[in-house]
């Protein structure tokens, strides 16, 4: 039986591979084809300027959507009109306080917004970045959170304004931003202008005040808390 016997490259002298062709079999390296490598003098890393502040972060990161907008930018894309400031980063004409739950969305998976943002502004840039994933993501979230604030009782708040008889048509007239008309309550005469008594009134008014996630609330004025006393007792 006839025996096979390897017969060897001699070692790459320089160059792209230089080193690696000793040891190998002529024979066996003939279907391999080229060694795969990586372009050199490009990083793994980018920087990104959005809104003058700066951002690190991976290819692979920005990446994850090849439809995105920073997919584009990671692929030099000749479509995308994309400038570098004094450091090489790419500069973004966004706000940087938004682009951090998108940032880490790209990086975990998960969407993670503090509670003094807002849903919309990420809703915002998600659109922007054109990441198609993260948009219905928070698309449902938004919707939750309607859903459960349409859900609890509505609250109002009361307020009572001291004011002379000519005084009352004026101010019930323009009356804005949601305030109503409740109660007027009349508590005398107890000024006297030249010749003529001017009525004193209690008015009362009212606003509905809607519960938000953010627990907003509205307080009246010091002023306010006096009158309401003094209406109290009367």
């Amino acid at each position: 039986m006839a025996e096979n016997h390897c017969e060897l490259l001699p070692p790459a002298p320089s160059g792209l591979g230089a080193g690696l062709g000793g040891g190998l079999c002529r024979r066996c390296s003939a279907g391999l084809g080229a060694l795969p490598h990586r372009p050199s003098g490009v990083s793994k890393w980018v920087r990104l300027n959005v809104g003058g502040t700066y951002f690190l972060t991976t290819r692979q990161t920005l990446c994850r959507d090849p439809k995105s907008f920073l997919y584009r930018l990671c692929q030099a894309d000749p479509d995308l009109d994309s400038d570098k400031d004094e450091t090489g980063a790419y500069l973004i004409d966004r706000d940087p306080t938004y682009f951090g739950p998108v940032l880490n969305y790209l990086r975990h998976g998960k969407l993670v917004i503090n509670k003094d943002l807002a849903e919309e502004g990420v809703l915002e840039e998600a659109e922007f970045y054109n990441i198609t994933s993260l948009i219905k993501l928070v698309k449902d979230k938004i919707r939750e959170r309607d859903s459960k604030t349409s859900q609890m009782p509505v609250k109002h708040v009361y307020r009572v304004l001291q004011c002379q008889e000519e005084e009352l048509t004026q101010m019930v007239s323009t009356m804005s931003d949601g305030w109503k008309f409740e109660q007027l309550v009349s508590i005398g005469s107890s000024y006297n202008y030249g010749n003529e008594d001017q009525a004193e009134f209690l008015c009362v008014v009212s606003k509905e005040l809607h519960n938000t996630p953010y627990g907003t609330t509205s307080e009246p004025s010091e002023k306010a808390k006096i009158l309401q006393e003094r209406g109290s007792r009367m």
